[in-house]
């Protein structure tokens, strides 16, 4: 399904939903290092999809309006949200 027609916004709330839901599974154990990488690939996807919907085919057009956005247009990080289960001592 194409959402080149659709706000821009629109599609990052959709990708936000995602990576919320994903994030809150996956937030267990020792993920830092995954979310990092994925927090790169979404960044990269949404700054694609930005360039395509401008009609540029250079990405690079899509990161500098991301960046000059100040909030990435609140693309939600998964950086940052890991969650470490404490050690119960059996007594």
């Amino acid at each position: 399904m194409s959402r080149i027609g659709r706000p821009t916004i629109l599609v990052v709330g959709d990708v936000n939903r995602f990576l919320r839901g994903w994030g809150a599974y996956f937030r267990h154990g020792n993920s830092t290092q995954q979310f990092r990488q994925l927090d790169s690939f979404v960044f990269d996807r949404i700054a694609r999809f930005i360039a395509r919907k401008h009609g540029s085919r250079n990405w690079r057009r899509g990161v500098v309006d991301l960046v000059e956005s100040r909030t990435t247009l609140g693309i939600y990080r998964l950086a940052g949200t890991i969650g470490y289960s404490t050690a119960h001592a059996s007594g």
